[in-house]
């Protein structure tokens, strides 16, 4: 009994040393790293990048979305190893970004607000200052990211999917857009950086929409890599019309008849857009197609006479059904007039137009950048199941 006790004293006289030991172990939150605050958004749209990085040679910052900032923008140093630089002001809206410390990539650790790309994931700033883009106080919808199994490639896969606000409340139908991303997005691109969440609920707030659930799926089969072709329109369509779609009207009250469905997309998702379109023209009455085409007879883009003769072939039956035009109630183009692609988008165009389309196309200022896309959405979706 006493060589217990004596036990239990010594290792009760040892705890507070060793509580100490492991509390020195432990690495302590540096008091300034602490202090920084990033992103900062400045009242005239102007932000403020900080990362603490005290044994850093070189800090950029980088990203898509931010105009003329090409390969990234060095920061400066203060004495207390925090790296700072300020751009813009900036338009309002979503911009993707990401910190190059030393020649690695890495996410704003002071912000969880985040945006994924194919196979990247960016940190995200939104600049205010949009009626239609911002956060307001209205009643809002619901993202949902939904999983489902593919049948035809053979693994389980994922799509966003927005519902206007009352959705769960109700128990009516519902007009439905399919929204497509470019090639180098994914399914979350649409409701991060394009905002498509916040536009939906503002302009339906507004009266300017008809409420409606939009479906964002995955665009690719895979993780995009260079020297693979942008997009595969046969097997998109495959896995579109067998999986994405009968998905989305089991799981969603959707009006799943030609004239309560759209379909849209930006680059790559608007040659997937018309590709699907083209396919049966009789599932879908409106179709939005943001700086692109035709991929297939884009000179631009290396599509050579042969490839052109034998996807005017493939839809030639399409291109000339008078009866399916019928139903068609809006084909519409928009395209910035910097834009690499607006050669094809205008080609594109010309094409639909001696097949007896008739499509609304319009050139704005700008290029291919969200910065045009967002607004696309803004002008398009009102135009739907008026």
């Amino acid at each position: 009994m006493r060589k217990r006790k004596a036990l239990i004293v010594i290792v009760g006289a040892m705890i507070p040393s060793l509580v100490m030991s492991l509390e020195s172990a432990v690495a302590q939150p540096n008091p300034v790293a602490m202090q920084v605050v990033s992103p900062v958004v400045k009242p005239d749209g102007a932000v403020i990048f900080r990362v603490y990085a005290p044994k850093a040679t070189d800090v950029k910052v980088t990203g898509p979305d931010i105009p003329d900032l090409g390969p990234g923008r060095t920061m400066t140093r203060n004495d207390d190893g925090v790296w700072e630089l300020t751009l813009g002001p900036l338009a309002a809206g979503a911009y993707r970004y990401v910190f190059n410390i030393d020649e690695v990539n890495v996410v704003d650790p002071k912000s969880g607000l985040t945006a994924e790309s194919n196979g990247k994931v960016w940190s995200l700033v939104c600049v205010p200052g949009s009626n239609e883009m911002d956060t307001r106080d209205v009643p809002h919808g619901a993202v949902s990211e939904i999983t489902y199994y593919s049948s035809v490639l053979k693994r389980h896969r994922r799509m966003h999917v927005y519902t206007p606000p009352g959705y769960e409340k109700s128990d009516g139908t519902y007009p439905v857009l399919y929204l497509l991303h470019g090639a180098f997005d994914c399914d979350d691109a649409w409701t991060s950086v394009g905002r498509a969440g916040d536009i939906l609920d503002n302009l339906i707030a507004d009266g300017k929409v008809t409420p409606m659930i939009v479906v964002m799926p995955m665009g690719h089969k895979g993780p995009f890599k260079w020297g693979e072709p942008l997009t595969d329109a046969t097997a998109f369509i495959d896995e579109f019309t067998k999986d994405v779609m009968p998905t989305a009207e089991r799981r969603y009250r959707v009006r799943a008849d030609r004239a309560h469905r759209a379909i849209a997309g930006l680059s790559m998702g608007g040659d997937q857009s018309l590709n699907v379109f083209l396919e049966d023209m009789n599932r879908f009455a409106y179709v939005g197609v943001f700086s692109s085409g035709v991929f297939a007879i884009g000179r631009q883009l290396g599509a050579s006479g042969d490839t052109r003769q034998k996807w005017l072939a493939a839809h030639e039956r399409a291109l000339d059904d008078a009866d399916a035009k019928k139903g068609l109630k809006l084909i519409w183009f928009a395209i910035g007039r910097e834009d690499f692609l607006l050669d094809l988008s205008r080609e594109t165009v010309e094409l639909l137009k001696a097949h007896g389309f008739e499509p609304q196309y319009r050139e704005t200022a700008g290029g291919h950048t969200w910065l045009n896309w967002r607004d696309y959405l803004i002008e398009f979706a009102p135009k739907l199941f008026r």
